[in-house]
Formats: C-alpha cells, sequence, structure tokens
C-alpha cells in the first residue's frame, strides 16, 4: 500500500516538472524574437547562429525541451548572458538558493509561532471580546501586500528610527546577530500575510474540532483546558494548517520576488526578477523548474508528516 503511494507521489512530482517545464520550453518557443538575437543584441550573425546551436533551439519544441531537460538533470542549468560575457547560472543559484531558503524557514517558523497560539485562543474565545480583535486585526493586516509592509519597515525602522539595516545580506560567518539583523525586516515583510491566513485556518478548525464528541468526554473527565486545547484539539486541527504551510513555500517564492528586491538579499526571488528583467528565458526556464521541483518535494513532506499529527490521514492515504 504504502508502495504505491510513493509511486503515486513521484509520478505527480515527475509530471508537474515536466507540464510547468514544458510549458516554459513553448513560451520560448513562441517569442516573437530569437532568443538568440535577444541574449547577443549585439552580436554577429554567426555568433547568434553559433549559440542557437548551442542552447539546441533549432531542434524544435521538443528537441530544443529534450536537450534542455538533458542538461538540467546534469546539473546544467544554462548561462547568463550579458555584453561582457556569461555566467553560469548554477554558479549564482549556489549562492541565491540557501538565502532564499532560509528566509522562507524564518518566515515560516515566525509565522507558525505567532499563528498558532492566536489561532488557539481566538477558537477558544470564539465570539468573545478576545476573538473580535484578533480575527478584525488580522483581516486588516491580510489586505496589506507584503511589500507595502517592506516599504514601511525600511522607512520607519531603517531609516528614521536606524533600528536595523535596510539593504543586503550577512551570512552566519559575519556574526549571528550581525546575520538575523539583516533578515529581520525581509523576514517580517513575509510573514505578516502568513500569520493572519494561518490564524484563520486553523481557528475554524479547532472550532470544529472542539464541537466533537470525544472533546466533550474530554472535558466530562476533568482534564484541564490546557491539555484538552493542546494535546486533543490542536493535533487534529492542524493538518489543514500545515499543508498549507506546505503549499506556500513555493507562493513565497512569488512574494520574496520583491521584498528581496526591496532588501538586496539575493535570493532565487531577485534571480527571478533579474532573469524576468534581462529577458534571460533560458535560464529562468532552469530557476522554475528547481522552484517546481522545491514546491513538490515539500510538499510530499509535508503530507507524510501530516500521517503523524493526525494518524486519521495516514489511514486515508495508504488505503487510497
Amino acid at each position: 500500500m504504502r508502495g504505491s503511494f510513493w509511486v503515486k507521489r513521484l509520478a505527480q512530482l515527475l509530471i508537474t516538472v515536466f507540464c510547468v517545464t514544458f510549458g516554459c520550453s513553448l513560451l520560448v518557443q513562441l517569442l516573437p524574437v530569437s532568443p538568440a538575437e535577444i541574449l547577443l543584441p549585439v552580436g554577429s550573425p554567426e555568433e547568434r547562429e553559433l549559440l542557437t546551436k548551442e542552447i539546441g533551439l533549432d531542434r524544435g519544441p521538443v528537441g530544443y525541451y529534450l536537450k534542455w531537460l538533458g542538461d538540467f538533470v546534469q546539473g546544467d542549468f544554462g548561462k547568463i548572458y550579458f555584453s561582457g560575457g556569461t555566467e553560469e547560472l548554477s554558479t549564482r543559484l549556489a549562492v541565491a538558493f540557501p538565502r532564499s531558503i532560509l528566509l522562507m524557514i524564518y518566515t515560516q517558523i515566525l509565522a507558525l509561532a505567532v499563528a498558532i497560539p492566536l489561532g488557539v485562543w481566538s477558537a477558544y474565545r470564539v465570539g468573545k471580546r478576545a476573538d473580535k480583535v484578533i480575527s478584525n486585526t488580522l483581516f486588516t493586516l491580510s489586505s496589506v501586500p507584503n511589500f507595502a509592509i517592506a516599504l514601511v519597515l525600511v522607512l520607519i525602522v531603517g531609516v528614521r528610527l536606524q533600528w536595523l539595516p535596510t539593504l543586503d545580506y550577512q551570512p552566519y560567518s559575519a556574526g549571528i546577530w550581525e546575520h538575523f539583523k539583516h533578515m529581520i525586516m525581509p523576514v517580517v515583510s513575509l510573514s505578516v500575510g502568513l500569520i493572519a491566513a494561518y490564524t484563520r485556518l486553523l481557528r475554524a478548525d479547532m472550532i470544529a474540532t472542539l464541537r466533537e464528541d470525544y472533546i466533550t468526554m474530554a472535558t466530562s473527565k476533568g482534564l484541564t483546558n490546557r491539555r484538552i486545547l493542546w494535546r486533543h484539539a490542536f493535533r487534529p486541527s492542524s493538518v489543514t494548517l500545515f499543508t498549507s504551510a506546505a503549499l506556500n513555500m513555493g507562493a513565497l517564492i512569488g512574494g520574496a520576488i520583491v521584498v528581496e528586491t526591496i532588501f538586496a538579499t539575493y535570493g532565487v526571488g531577485f534571480e527571478v526578477f533579474a532573469a524576468i528583467n534581462g529577458r534571460q528565458y533560458i535560464a529562468l526556464q532552469s530557476i522554475v523548474g528547481l522552484i517546481s521541483i522545491f514546491y513538490v518535494v515539500f510538499n510530499v513532506i509535508v503530507d507524510v508528516a501530516a500521517g503523524y499529527v493526525d494518524p486519521r490521514t495516514r489511514d486515508r492515504r495508504v488505503n487510497a
């Protein structure tokens, strides 16, 4: 049973990556101008023809895609072309990916750390003043885009108060505090919307769970409210929350495009922006392919983890 589950998930991974990357390759083929002319605007016809053959654009849509896929599987993600020469995309991604992964992990940790107690408390106090204050505040915050929050933080916290640096990224080697000082504002900018979404999801599931018969039975046995909320109600109510968190790992790349550009952290989001802005469509296809793999793999991990949080989902999944 479990073997069939993994086969299905692997098939979903391959199909998703294929559809996304093949769609990108078709868009490259449909460009009104040859990609070689875009990548080498001042190159000679001979240089452009050589580049066309090197990329595989002379092989047709399927031939080009198979050429790109073969290179991609071998770790050759293509090159960035500019007037002074070329640069391997893998070199830039080796720097960008760890930065973006750290940004997303920090964002998720902060969002979950704030949303879980808020969601549990809001459900426990449903209809009361605390619930209304939390719900209304989060509804307001959810309507503010992350780039607006980023700009406000830059102007107030960074420029006016000068509490935190507004640009650049610092690795751990520069010092733990120096590293986190440069990450606080990007993380807060991305996490505010997630906090609102996660709190609402958990609140709704917790309210439904607290009405279950086994919760009533636990209450009649004299269990404390804390034990009922966190041990008996939170675990089955958290499946949707953690599934949403997994889905948002891929979605965070979209938000990170603007946030990483504002704070100049130079992660994957910034590389996507640079590839689009510089019309580096071949590199963009490889970046999108890597993001799609990351997105699906993370969903599989969370799907498995959800089975341990709530065994009922594991049983349904294995028997499917």
